[in-house]
C-alpha cells in the first residue's frame, strides 16, 4: 500500500487506525509504504504508524510489518518521482491517494504517461470532481488508467456497520417491508449533525461546505440504501446498481431548488464549555464566500414505491447536540372511535453512529386504557469489529469494489445537487445564522 500523502492528518488519523483494526482481524501480507513531499526517515514513519496502531490489538505479526515499512520523500505528480515510487513496491501496489483533490487529479495525469503494474488498484477520497463535468472527466482519466473494478472511490460511510445495518433492518424484516413505500411512510429524515466545528479543516472546508462535505456524498448514498429495491443479492454488481437506480431516480422536491433548500452558517457560541468564535473568524474561512455550515435540502426518488414521499437530508456544524440518524415515520391510520388522543406519527430510527434502532408506536396509555399515548422500544447494536476505514480497506485488498463508490453513482450524486448550488451561488436563498452551540434555524 502506497499512500500518498503519508505526512497527512487523514492518513494519522483515520486511514492508518483503519488499517490497524483490519490487520488485528486479519492477516493480509501487505507492506505499508509512506510518500509526500515532506522529509522523513523510515523511523519517523515506523512510529508514525505504531502510534496510529497503539489502540489496536494488531497481533504478533505487527511489528514485522512495521519493520518492513519504509517512506519515500517526493513529488507524485512528477512522472518520474511517480515511477520510482511505483518501483519501490514489492508487490500489486494499492496506491492510497490520501491527497487534495485537485492533486490528486494531477497525480492520475502523471500516470497517463507511466505503464502501471499489473493489477494496480487506486483508492481516491472524495470529492471526485467538484460538479457533474468535472466527475465524468474524473471518471474518464481513472478509465484510462485501471479498470473500473480496480477503482475504489472512498466513502467511509459505507464501511460504518450502523449504516450498513439499514440493509438487514429493511431486507431481512417482514413486520417492515409492507410498510416501507408512498402508501405507508409520510417522510424521511436522514440527518448528520454534530458538536464540532472545522477542527483546523478550514482550508478545506471553506471550499466544499456542508451541502458537498456531507449531503453531496454520505448523506445521498444513505438514502439510496434506504429507497433501494431489494437486490437479488448482496454483491458489488448488484448492490451498486441499485442503488444507482435509485440515484438517477432522485430528483430535487418539486424541481425547486429555491423552496426546497436551506443554508446558514455558525455564528459565536458555546458547545459543551468551549468557546467556539463565528465561521467567518476561523482560520483558513474566506467570509466572501459564503460557505455554509448548516446545509438542509428536500429531495423526492421518483420510482412508484416512493412518489410523493419526501426525503429531507440535513448536515450542520457546531450543533448544540449530536443527531445522527435515519428516521421513516409512518402515516397515521384512521382513529377509532372510543381511544381518545392523538400522538404524533409512529416512527422508525435508526442512529447511524451507535447503530441502535428506535421505534416509537402508539399504544394504550398506562393509567387510562381509552387513552392513547407514544411508547419507544429500543433495540441496542453492538458496533462492528472494525473502523469504518477498516471496513472499506478490506474490499481493497481484497479487490472488491462493493462498498466504494461506483463511477456513475459519483456523477449521479453531483447531478442530483447542482441546481441547489446553482440556486445558492446565483443567491435565490439566503445565508442564515445560527449561534454555535443551538439547534439552527427553524426550517419546518
Amino acid at each position: 500500500m502506497l499512500i500518498l500523502g503519508g505526512a497527512g492528518d487523514l492518513t494519522k488519523r483515520l486511514l492508518l487506525p483503519g488499517l490497524a483494526s483490519l490487520l488485528a482481524t486479519s492477516d493480509y501480507d501487505i507492506e505499508i509504504l509512506g510518500s509526500s513531499r515532506d522529509e522523513m526517515t523510515d523511523e519517523e514513519w515506523q512510529e508514525v504508524v505504531r502510534a496510529a496502531f497503539a489502540d489496536a490489538d494488531a497481533g504478533e505479526g505487527i511489528e514485522r510489518k512495521l519493520a518492513g515499512s519504509r517512506y519515500l520523500a517526493g513529488d507524485a505528480t512528477d512522472p518520474e518521482q511517480l515511477q520510482g515510487l511505483l518501483d519501490a513496491c514489492s508487490g500489486t501496489p494499492i496506491v492510497y491517494f490520501a491527497l487534495p483533490p485537485a492533486v490528486t487529479i494531477d497525480v492520475c495525469r502523471a500516470m497517463r504517461t507511466l505503464e502501471l503494474p499489473e493489477g494496480t488498484r487506486l483508492a481516491l477520497e472524495k470529492p471526485f470532481g467538484g460538479d457533474e463535468e468535472s466527475a465524468r472527466g474524473l471518471n474518464r482519466l481513472l478509465g484510462r488508467l485501471v479498470p473500473e473494478e480496480q477503482i475504489f472511490r472512498i466513502d467511509h460511510f459505507l464501511g460504518m456497520s450502523t449504516v450498513l445495518n439499514v440493509l438487514g433492518l429493511r431486507f431481512s424484516n417482514r413486520l417492515l417491508d409492507p410498510v416501507w413505500n408512498a402508501d405507508g411512510v409520510e417522510r424521511v429524515e436522514i440527518v448528520f449533525d454534530e458538536t464540532l466545528g472545522l477542527e483546523g479543516r478550514g482550508g478545506y472546508y471553506d471550499k466544499a461546505g456542508a451541502l458537498v462535505d456531507m449531503i453531496q456524498s454520505h448523506l445521498l448514498e444513505v438514502l439510496a440504501l434506504v429507497a433501494m429495491e431489494a437486490p437479488p443479492r448482496i454483491d458489488e454488481v448488484e448492490l451498486r446498481s441499485n442503488a444507482a437506480q435509485v440515484l438517477r431516480s432522485t430528483r430535487v422536491f418539486g424541481g425547486d431548488p429555491v423552496a426546497a433548500s436551506h443554508r446558514a452558517r455558525y455564528t459565536a457560541g458555546t458547545i459543551d464549555g468551549r468557546e467556539l468564535p463565528a465561521y467567518a473568524d476561523e482560520e483558513g474561512v474566506d467570509p466572501s464566500l459564503d460557505t455554509e455550515t448548516l446545509a438542509q435540502v428536500t429531495f423526492e426518488v421518483q420510482t412508484p414505491r416512493w412518489t410523493g414521499v419526501p426525503f429531507l437530508l440535513r448536515s450542520g456544524k457546531a450543533v448544540g447536540a449530536y443527531r445522527t440518524e435515519v428516521t421513516v415515520t409512518l402515516k397515521s391510520v384512521a382513529p377509532l372511535p372510543g381511544l381518545r388522543g392523538a400522538p404524533d406519527p409512529d416512527t422508525i430510527t435508526l442512529d447511524l453512529l451507535s447503530g441502535d434502532i428506535r421505534l416509537r408506536l402508539t399504544m394504550n396509555g398506562a393509567g387510562d386504557p381509552f387513552e392513547l399515548e407514544r411508547t419507544e422500544l429500543e433495540a441496542r447494536q453492538d458496533p462492528g469489529d472494525l473502523l469504518p476505514y477498516g471496513q472499506v480497506l478490506r474490499g481493497i485488498l481484497d479487490g472488491d469494489p462493493m462498498l466504494s463508490v461506483r463511477g456513475d453513482i459519483a456523477e449521479q450524486c453531483w447531478r442530483i445537487v447542482q441546481p441547489v448550488l446553482d440556486a445558492w451561488k446565483a443567491g435565490k436563498v439566503p445565508l442564515e445564522d445560527y449561534p454555535a452551540g443551538s439547534n439552527g434555524p427553524d426550517w419546518d
